[in-house]
């Protein structure tokens, strides 16, 4: 079967080119979010910072703040996955997941706990551990050299040594 950088065949190159248009879009797309974000950003702390108790932030206010300065950051890390993908053509599951655990701190950070149900805070916790071991396993792939090492004793007992499986 051809794969997408078969020169052989004439539809995947087009295929190829209408996807790189619509990733390039989608680049354009991003940029003016990310820039709207931060426009927001301004304005949200303008006028928590003029409205009585002028030059004060409650709590409340900076948990607002902070939840919107981490979502342009949010936006920011997928930007960059965008860009990335545009120069490698592949998807770096590195930084996909860390954008990811990104989101997911995010929602941490602006959870009210008066609102919400005990089930749903044991829910954000279960993937911020999944996304947070899945992470730590990629790293650990990209740290061997691409490949997850596996040595005799490990083989044998099944357990991590040396920081490596």
């Amino acid at each position: 079967m051809d794969d997408l950088s078969n020169p052989k065949e004439p539809l995947i190159g087009i295929i190829r080119v209408i996807v790189h248009m619509a990733v390039r879009a989608l680049a354009i797309l991003m940029t003016f979010v990310v820039l709207w974000g931060v426009a927001d950003v301004v304005m949200v702390m303008y006028n928590r910072l003029v409205t009585p108790p002028f030059l004060m932030l409650t709590l409340t206010d900076m948990i607002g703040l902070f939840g919107a300065f981490m979502a342009v950051l949010i936006a920011i890390e997928i930007l960059i996955n965008i860009i990335i993908y545009l120069r490698d053509d592949v998807i770096h599951v590195k930084i996909v997941m860390a954008t990811a655990l990104m989101a997911i701190s995010r929602k941490v950070i602006i959870m009210d706990f008066n609102e919400i149900s005990a089930e749903y805070v044991l829910a954000v916790a279960a993937v911020v551990l999944a996304m947070s071991v899945g992470y730590w396993l990629v790293v650990i792939k990209d740290s061997s050299g691409g490949t997850i090492s596996i040595n005799e004793d490990t083989k044998k007992n099944g357990r991590i040594k040396d920081g490596r499986f």
